[in-house]
């Protein structure tokens, strides 16, 4: 485990594969750390330098006061990987993470040359509904929230299995000042105007089940970069890096083939 002190937050984060290899970072969803990538992991090619990170307020990194905004989040990305000295990678994001990689890449083509935005949106609600879960989460726990979130998380097949509850476990045990400061993050995020001037590698990842994004809000947002392509995962929720690791793993390879990241 490696933490990086940024002065007003420390990320806690992991490097595996080869430490010389083409660099593919991942950023997991609201109320989930690193752990969300681990079946991807294991499935990607040799030749990748993996990179995860638990935003502000999640996993082991540390809990600054909320609200964040989404700058403080895209701030706290672009200043690790300035720190580990990361250049061209491909940003994988899913959910919030999604929302983090549109907006480093906005700020900075020299860190990411090719993005997956997954289950995610240029604008995802409205900032009304989020400020509606930060009182609920602030009042009375992430517990309260807990069963609606993983319907939402996960497929109804998936739902059935014992492994659920891991999920939910991982979901309760979040710090409740870092949900709700990136629940406030995502109520004050659009995206369009500046997502639609990005002009670099795009794939979108969506799932059939996914009741926080569904498949057409994901392809609308990919639509805006020219070029972008879309992937829907049959049978998937919001998460389905964890509920369908093998598709997952296959298109990313593939895409990373495609652009040239890896052979």
């Amino acid at each position: 485990m490696q933490i990086a002190d940024l002065g007003d937050v420390q990320l806690h984060y992991r490097i595996d594969g080869d430490p010389n290899g083409a660099p593919i970072v991942f950023a997991n969803s609201l109320g989930t750390d690193l752990r969300v990538w681990d079946a991807v992991v294991d499935r990607l090619p040799a030749g990748l330098k993996i990179i995860r990170y638990d935003k502000r307020g999640h996993g082991l990194s540390s809990c600054p006061p909320a609200p964040y905004s989404m700058g403080a989040l895209v701030r706290d990305a672009e200043r690790l990987l300035d720190q580990l000295d990361v250049r061209d990678c491909v940003f994988v994001g899913l959910s919030i993470g999604g929302m983090i990689a549109q907006g480093l890449a906005v700020k900075r083509l020299d860190i990411v040359r090719a993005l997956v935005l997954s289950n995610t949106a240029a604008k995802m609600g409205t900032a009304e509904m989020w400020q509606a879960r930060v009182k609920v989460v602030t009042e009375e726990g992430i517990e309260s929230l807990a069963d609606p979130v993983m319907e939402r998380w996960f497929g109804r097949d998936f739902r059935a299995t014992p492994e659920l509850q891991l999920w939910r476990n991982m979901l309760v045990q979040q710090s409740r000042t870092g949900y709700a400061g990136c629940c406030a993050a995502i109520a004050g995020t659009d995206f369009y105007t500046p997502t639609s001037g990005l002009r670099l590698p795009c794939l979108g990842i969506a799932g059939s089940e996914d009741g926080a994004s569904p498949p057409d809000l994901v392809r609308e947002t990919v639509d805006l970069i020219p070029g972008s392509q879309f992937h829907l995962i049959r049978r998937a929720g919001h998460i389905p890096c964890v509920e369908a690791p093998d598709a997952y793993a296959d298109r990313l390879t593939q895409f990373l083939q495609e652009t040239g990241h890896i052979g």
